[in-house]
């Protein structure tokens, strides 16, 4: 999410300075990579960089293809293959031990991949972005990022040939529908392989609580591109000085706070006031809501006991919802603020993507397989 602001950012000031831009994008991986498949990069003509496709190490040599495509304006299957031990030969020295395939496509003031980003970013609805490519002759015509298809059933983007545009629509219809952000879909068509991407709004983190430990929880949120609100009835600590990172300041009493706030799948709480009464009152409203993630600062005992005054006597089983954590955050030790705010972010970021959070050392492999996810058009 943030990578795409970013580049819609980079992009509209490249147009203003009157300066021609190419994106870089991974569509394919075999073995290991530094970036997954999605991962994107606005090339200016003059070598100005925005988003990354790896740790550095193919940057580079993606600036020199990108100059080439921009030349010819023509898009271009670039294939970095390190499963050579002997990988300086390529000049990249990876070291990843895979196959990764970019995509480089020329951007032109109409029909250019930006607008789509640009739809996207200007709603919070899931979509769907469609990269066309020919991994069986690089030489071939490279359709690239050429479909978007909105939550209303909306289709930005055309190709030529009408049955496989019918084919792309279907497919990606149907993962905008079912698709999880976290899998990576391919399918074949002939010679061609396409690229179904999920796209999901930013994360809303609504923070209940002002103080002082809710400033690096704020920090590290907008680092990660997360929409930020902060809810407290202080007007004195809620506000623009101590917080100018925060998207929004709702100074309320805790049952006015959700008379302001819209919440979706990708909204989640956390309630650290330090006020016993406000954060029972917020948490409250918040049981009934499906939200993915609801946080809670403080010790087990005391969040028990606000599950035990708002169930009260009409519940006989103890009152535990699966999406309340609490004490909120992973055990990493955490001491201070930021340490305890890291914490926080990282369970969050596991909960919504339904990770279970362990070493990667502990893993044969950080990522799933793009192999066991490739599937073939019917």
């Amino acid at each position: 999410m943030k990578e795409l602001k970013d580049i819609v950012k980079a992009y509209d000031l490249a147009q203003s300075e009157g300066k021609q831009t190419a994106l870089a994008t991974v569509v394919h991986v075999e073995g290991s990579s530094y970036r997954r498949a999605g991962a994107r990069m606005l090339i200016t003509e003059d070598g100005k960089l925005t988003g990354a496709i790896s740790g550095g190490c193919l940057e580079g040599d993606a600036l020199r293809k990108a100059r080439l495509a921009i030349a010819e304006q023509k898009p271009m299957l670039v294939t970095y293959d390190t499963t050579d031990e002997d990988d300086a030969k390529f000049g990249v020295g990876l070291g990843c031990n895979g196959i990764i395939q970019i995509l480089i496509e020329p951007l032109r003031v109409e029909n250019n991949p930006v607008s789509f980003f640009r739809s996207f970013l200007s709603k919070r609805e899931r979509a769907v972005l469609v990269t066309v490519f020919n991994m069986a002759d690089r030489h071939a015509i490279q359709y690239g990022t050429c479909m978007f298809i909105e939550k209303n059933g909306q289709v930005t983007g055309d190709i030529a040939d009408k049955h496989f545009a019918g084919i792309l629509i279907s497919d990606g219809s149907d993962v905008l529908k079912h698709g999880k952000r976290s899998e990576k879909i391919y399918r074949k068509h002939e010679e061609f392989t396409y690229f179904i991407e999920l796209l999901e709004p930013e994360v809303s983190l609504i923070i209940a609580g002002a103080g002082n430990d809710a400033m690096p929880l704020v920090q590290i949120a907008k680092v990660l591109g997360w929409s930020v609100t902060l809810a407290d009835g202080r007007a004195n600590y809620n506000n623009a000085e101590r917080f100018p990172l925060a998207d929004r300041l709702i100074i309320a009493r805790p049952e006015d706070v959700m008379r302001q706030i819209t919440v979706d799948s990708r909204t989640v709480f956390m309630l650290m006031t330090h006020n016993y009464n406000y954060d029972m009152a917020l948490l409250k409203e918040l049981l009934p809501i499906d939200l993915p993630y609801i946080g809670a600062l403080g010790p087990k005992k005391r969040l028990l006991r606000m599950f035990e005054e708002i169930a009260g006597s009409t519940i006989s089983e103890p009152l535990e919802p699966e999406n309340v954590y609490g004490p909120a955050g992973l055990d990493i030790g955490s001491e201070n603020a930021e340490e305890i705010a890291t914490a926080i972010i990282a369970e969050i970021q596991s909960v919504l993507n339904q990770r279970n959070p362990a070493p990667l050392k502990a893993k044969q492999y950080i990522h799933e397989r793009a192999e066991t996810m490739v599937q073939r058009q019917r």
